[in-house]
């Protein structure tokens, strides 16, 4: 496995950042591509239930919990009032892969697509101000731009303009 490449996607709210994400996951993964996600939220979460024991563990004071199976693991780390760790700690923490597609953190100088649908919360251009996204999927059209812009639903075009942008390369043998 080669030096983890890291790629963004950037937005407002329900400008279509998730679909993107999930579909951009399943296609580079087809293609032969170790992939991990990193979400940012800008809200309070659980991936706990209440009363299960981890939760339990948790509730208790527990520092971190992990949950092991025979098909995952998860690791809970509570803050406890410290504050939200850094994205360069975030991305220590990942196992190695070939990319790290980062939802959200809108302002990490990393290279990323702009996510815009007509639907979205706010339609104000994030691009015009952030010198890191590199082009623009979107469900409509776009003017003003020189970046490349994509249909937000291009999914095989946006793969590989990310695979162009960080250099991935496909092993012998990957579609």
């Amino acid at each position: 496995m080669t030096a983890t490449k890291i790629f963004g996607i950037a937005g407002w709210k329900n400008s279509g950042k998730t679909g993107l994400m999930v579909r951009l996951v399943t296609e580079l993964t087809r293609r032969g591509f170790v992939v991990s996600t990193v979400k940012h939220a800008h809200h309070d979460f659980d991936i706990d239930k209440v009363g299960a024991d981890s939760f339990r563990h948790r509730e208790a004071g527990a520092h971190e919990v992990t949950i092991v199976s025979g098909t995952r693991f998860a690791i809970m780390h509570e803050l406890r009032g410290a504050q939200e760790p850094s994205f360069e700690e975030i991305l220590a923490r990942l196992a190695p892969c070939d990319l790290v597609l980062v939802e959200g953190y809108k302002r990490e100088p990393i290279p990323k697509i702009e996510a815009r649908r007509l639907e979205s919360a706010n339609r104000e251009p994030l691009a015009p101000t952030d010198p890191h996204i590199c082009a623009i999927a979107a469900d409509h059209p776009v003017a003003d731009t020189k970046l490349a812009v994509f249909d937000l639903d291009d999914t095989d075009a946006i793969a590989d303009f990310v695979e162009q942008i960080t250099g991935l390369t496909r092993r012998s043998g990957t579609p």
